[in-house]
């Protein structure tokens, strides 16, 4: 079960929830079987006409969203899902469709099930294939975090297997509960799953780090079999989880290594505050030899992302551009508002204060001298500041640029005449439409041509833009869940419900 924040304005009828109209979906898809029934609609097995191809389509009744703050949610799981698409550890979203009854959400298809459904049938893992497992969970969570993303509902159910294979890649699903963020942030609606929940989701006070919790609880059942915080109602499990109080004395905790419990403590520590990130988890011994562990946490994906576009030629610069200007709004949604936290004024462009300030929130220690050098780099027009258009371009992983129809978009943006090579008039044309200087470009062309004919033609063009790179029912999607009693029964003011 899931639990989440009530709505409060209803609409009278269902409304859209994409901002743009789509194709029917049974003209791209065939439909078929049932796979699963979720909180947030039914999955069903979908084929593709065009190639037969298999994918996962979950559909969502627009019948049950009840609300403007409903197809919100709705919205925001494509984004989301838009934005951690490049992790081979999320499953990808194919496509996004809308009829009058439905919104339909096309995705790869894991044919392995549930990582529940695996617990349920092994009983126990080896201490070996739950570190494996939680690796590559927290690996997710860490992708998470430092994309502005809090997941909210983590649970064995929402990481599936892409195979039935036993050394299967798992893949997280679900982001109908995640939210974005960006450090500092706090949040107060009561979202998750009873035997998951962290303590301070119960008191309406939390930020990222409940989602550490959340695989915490995860590790102790693949180790044991069961939950940490037990009992036959919602107002005992959360009587529990409150009192944090962790069984490590009963069968089969006495033969598990103290590593493994080590990690255990520290990641179901009440305060927040004190409990590991989940790159610190990435890091402790019992998941990998501590003689191996990097000696700095990584990048931010703002940062590193920054850092790589500093280091590309102007041409490659104007190319992230064009690419970014053709991307959907699904594709850049999550950039969108990683720069609107940044850009605390909403001024519509982030200044070097801001930059700074959201820079330092991820790398207290990073250097002046280099964050002006990363905003000298983003502000490719030389304006002073960062506008969305350059932010974006900036800060697009390397795989969108890699795509073969972004190459050739872009190929063609500067190729004005179709002759196959871009010349150094072209270069300039295109800096005059995005409002560029054009010193230097025929250094520039020299750095690209390989043949030395004086122009760029496409495969030339490609190789500079890969060099370099590194690469149950629910009644609606915020519905009333009746577990106040459950949580007034544990007569603690701290974590009064006010669901309305």
């Amino acid at each position: 079960m899931t639990f989440n924040k009530a709505s409060s304005v209803r609409f009278s009828k269902p409304t859209s929830v994409l901002p743009y109209e789509t194709q029917n979906i049974t003209n791209l898809y065939t439909l078929s079987k049932k796979l699963g029934q979720g909180q947030y609609g039914t999955t069903y097995l979908c084929t593709e006409n065009s190639t037969g191809k298999k994918y996962a389509c979950k559909s969502i009744p627009k019948r049950k969203l009840l609300c403007r703050e409903d197809c919100d949610d709705v919205w925001r799981e494509i984004q989301i899902m838009h934005h951690l698409a490049e992790n081979p550890n999320v499953v990808t979203i194919k496509g996004t469709y809308e009829d009058s009854l439905h919104v339909h959400l096309v995705m790869e298809l894991c044919e392995g099930g549930e990582l529940f459904d695996r617990i349920v049938a092994k009983g126990l893992y080896s201490e070996r294939e739950a570190a494996r497992l939680i690796k590559t969970i927290v690996g997710v969570v860490e992708a998470c975090h430092s994309l502005g993303v809090i997941h909210r509902d983590l649970k064995p159910e929402n990481f599936l297997f892409e195979s039935t294979a036993e050394d299967s890649p798992l893949k997280a699903t679900d982001f109908g509960l995640s939210v974005f963020y960006q450090p500092g942030d706090t949040f107060s609606d009561v979202v998750g799953s009873p035997f998951y929940v962290a303590p301070e989701v119960l008191n309406k006070l939390y930020g990222p780090e409940a989602d550490v919790w959340s695989v915490g609880v995860i590790l102790y059942i693949l180790l044991s079999g069961v939950p940490p915080f037990w009992a036959e109602t919602d107002a005992g499990i959360f009587r529990q989880i409150l009192q944090g109080k962790i069984d490590f004395e009963t069968l089969p905790w006495p033969s598990i290594s103290g590593g493994a419990k080590d990690l255990i403590r520290k990641m179901l520590v009440k305060d927040p505050k004190k409990r590991l990130t989940a790159y610190q988890v990435l890091s402790h011994p019992w998941i990998v030899d501590d003689t191996n562990v990097p000696d700095k946490p990584l990048d931010s994906a703002v940062l590193s992302r920054l850092k790589q576009f500093s280091a590309m030629n102007k041409i490659k610069k104007m190319a992230c551009r064009v690419i970014a200007e053709r991307l959907s709004e699904e594709e850049i949604g999550g950039l969108k508002e990683l720069f609107r936290k940044i850009d605390k004024d909403q001024s519509g462009s982030i200044t070097f204060d801001e930059l700074r300030n959201g820079l330092r929130r991820v790398d207290s220690k990073i250097k002046e001298s280099e964050i002006e050098d990363l905003m000298h780099a983003a502000d490719v027009d030389e304006n002073g500041t960062i506008d969305y258009g350059e932010f974006v371009a900036a800060t697009l992983h390397l795989n969108k640029l890699e795509r073969e129809e972004n190459l050739a978009s872009a190929f063609a943006y500067f190729d004005k005449d179709g002759s196959g090579y871009i010349t150094i008039d072209e270069l300039q044309l295109a800096c005059k439409e995005l409002g560029l200087s054009d010193h230097h470009l025929d250094e520039m062309i020299k750095e690209v041509d390989q043949d030395h004919d004086g122009q760029i033609d496409y495969g030339e063009f490609v190789t500079m833009m890969r060099k370099g790179n590194r690469g149950g029912g629910r009644r609606t999607m915020r519905s009333i869940i009746n577990w106040e009693d459950a949580v007034e029964s544990l007569e603690m003011s701290s974590i009064e419900a006010k669901c309305h």
